[in-house]
């Protein structure tokens, strides 16, 4: 007993730090977990001594996992919490300076997606007594700025430990965001590297087995009557479901929703998986990346009731979808920001319980058979569209939707796929017929390159009884392919599908629409003129660069041999590639809405010229809901 008349416990802040994530505990309905599934580092001056003894010391209870990006690690982090339905979350910790701000990526990626990850780059000496330290951004109006500073604008909490007895509170305000339904995010805890390995009487108390409880907040019931009076007016209504259905594990109560209303369902990337897709109002994708089918419904839409959803310009159209004069919005979102977007009636809850009393609000009302009638008819004509565009042909090369095709006959119906950017997240958003509610990771609300193959492993860790499919194109894999060399080290059973179209070619189809010609997308080299790169394309051998890593590789470039392919990898006991060539022209047709990019209002390029005046066109339709 100290004289602070409570029992203490003397450790250094790195133990301590292990030692009250071994303790944090979730609920929900009645379900207790233990949130933090262990911790990934890559150590050096500044935390080596300090979090990276203090995971050497604690690894029997507290797993630790090596990493070989710290962008990786942190994006590792997103694809398990979303695995875990942001019911659980790994720990990332890194050295000072680089190693610290290679996470500013991964960070923003996680609180754009409202994903938990707990970070720890390690900081300057808080004691300043050795001077500018090695990899020190010194700032000359602040000697309390350092390069961590970045994380503020990535981070849904950020805090500075500069002395051990900060660390109690930082701890619980940490956990507090990381189990909010509405604020998770990325949590940054900025450890200055003496503070780290410096001892303190910590109370006991701190350390013992703690459980957050996540709650399914309720809607003002008030509320819930206005936005019932405004549904019930409806002719022409649309759902949009997004990735807050399927956190909330809401599907079940969107289907009766749908059911008793009769009113369609599109769905965003994030809530790609959160309605079945046989149903017979299920519209598919919305937005900019979404169907001709589903925005015809958006697009004369009186009513748009959004649930779990923050209305990204790709979901809006760059708010040039709802073409309704007269729409109003009703929106369900656990986040006060979100729910009150587009003016909207705003329905401040959990989705599942809100849904219900919704339900029990609007009674027996339904749309107009009608309408219903022509929610199904769309839905029917997107299916058969989808049929048709996955559909074998004569070719003697695959196109990316074919590609796709195979690859979602291939996946069981808990096999999940997972991507970011690129070209392939828009074909994945309209064609992809996912299984279950966690078969389906795009990362797309950052749309951040190199999030597949690391998303691909904390999927993997975080759920191993799903097969776990990474897409990656050959732009991605030659930014990020290292943490293949992760999922090896951890013997973890996943196949990684290596798509090559030679260059970017999502943003060199967007350069074109914008009259920029795919300039800087294709890997080529430079050309005897020596102005531009339109020489011999670049030959880059995927497959052993892969198989370099210790992963078992397969090569395809036909139906056949892609298909076999998938069958052996996802039979292999590890880590499996599989290479594929896909023709990078072959297109299908548009989403029939538009997204916004910035045209030169002048040029001396005609196709800029006329980019330009497609652009003017399309901002005449653009408005905000007020």
């Amino acid at each position: 007993m100290t004289s602070t008349s409570y029992p203490t416990v003397r450790l250094t802040v790195g133990q301590a730090i292990i030692k009250f994530l071994q303790a944090q505990y979730v609920e929900r309905d009645g379900e207790t977990q233990r949130f933090f599934g262990g911790g990934f580092g890559i150590f050096g001056h500044g935390n080596v001594g300090g979090l990276g003894q203090a995971m050497l010391e604690y690894e029997e209870d507290f797993p630790y996992y090596q990493g070989r990006s710290e962008q990786g690690m942190v994006h590792i982090g997103i694809g398990y919490a979303k695995v875990r339905n942001r019911l659980g979350a790994l720990a990332v910790s890194t050295s000072i300076g680089p190693g610290a701000t290679n996470m500013v990526t991964g960070a923003g990626t996680a609180s754009v997606n409202h994903l938990p990850v707990l970070l720890f780059p390690s900081d300057v000496f808080a004691n300043r007594a050795t001077g500018a330290v090695l990899q020190q951004q010194e700032m000359p109006y602040a000697m309390d700025v350092t390069a961590n500073d970045s994380f503020r604008a990535v981070s849904r909490y950020f805090d500075r430990i500069w002395r051990p007895e900060q660390l109690a509170s930082a701890l619980l305000e940490a956990m507090r965001v990381l189990t909010s339904p509405a604020d998770t995010g990325a949590v940054t805890i900025a450890l200055p590297q003496d503070v780290q390995a410096e001892a303190y009487d910590f109370p006991e108390d701190l350390f013992r087995d703690r459980v957050w409880h996540v709650p399914r907040n309720r809607a003002d019931r008030a509320a819930i009557k206005r936005a019932a009076d405004v549904i019930r007016a409806a002719k022409r209504a649309v759902i949009i479901s997004g990735g807050g259905v399927i956190y909330s594990e809401a599907s079940e109560q969107l289907v009766r929703f749908a059911e008793s209303t009769g009113i369609g369902v599109g769905v965003t990337q994030a809530g790609k998986a959160s309605f079945p897709h046989e149903h017979e109002l299920a519209l598919g994708a919305l937005g900019a990346s979404g169907t001709k089918f589903a925005n015809a419904a958006a697009q004369e839409a009186d009513v748009v009731i959004g649930i779990g959803t923050r209305y990204t310009d790709f979901t809006t159209a760059s708010n040039t979808l709802f073409q309704n004069p007269d729409v109003k919005f009703v929106n369900i979102n656990v986040a006060e920001i979100d729910a009150y977007k587009e003016a909207a009636t705003a329905l401040i809850g959990d989705a599942q319980v809100t849904i219900d009393e919704l339900l029990e609000e609007l009674g027996d009302w339904s749309i107009e058979q009608g309408a219903r009638d022509k929610a199904v008819e769309l839905a029917s004509g997107w299916r058969e569209e989808n049929d048709r565009i996955i559909a074998l042909d004569d070719s003697p090369t695959l196109s990316q939707a074919q590609m796709l095709g195979i690859l979602n006959a291939a996946a069981g119906e808990r096999d999940v796929v997972v991507n970011a950017a690129g070209s392939m997240p828009g074909d994945l958003h309209r064609l992809w017929r996912p299984g279950s509610t966690k078969g389906y990771d795009i990362e797309y609300g950052n749309s951040c390159m190199g999030y597949e193959i690391p998303g691909a492993i904390g999927n993997a860790m975080g759920d191993s009884s799903r097969h776990v499919f990474g897409l990656i194109g050959d732009g991605t894999f030659l930014m990020l392919s290292s943490e293949l060399l992760t999922a090896v080290q951890e013997k973890l059973k996943l196949t990684i599908v290596i798509v090559n179209n030679y260059g970017y070619g999502s943003i060199g189809a967007l350069s074109e629409t914008v009259g920029s010609q795919a300039f800087g997308t294709r890997f080529n080299e430079r050309g005897d003129s020596g102005v531009t790169h339109d020489g011999p394309r670049l030959e880059v051998d995927f497959a052993q660069n892969a198989e370099s890593y210790g992963a078992k590789v397969w090569k395809s470039n036909t139906a056949e041999t892609f298909a076999a392919a998938l069958e052996e990898a996802k039979a292999y006991e590890g880590t499996s590639v599989v290479y594929v060539e896909v023709d990078s022209q072959a297109r299908f047709g548009g989403s029939g809405a538009w997204w916004e990019v910035a045209v030169p209002e002048v040029s001396e390029l005609e196709s800029t010229i006329e980019a330009r005046k497609a652009y003017d066109e399309h901002k005449k339709g653009q408005r905000l809901y007020l």
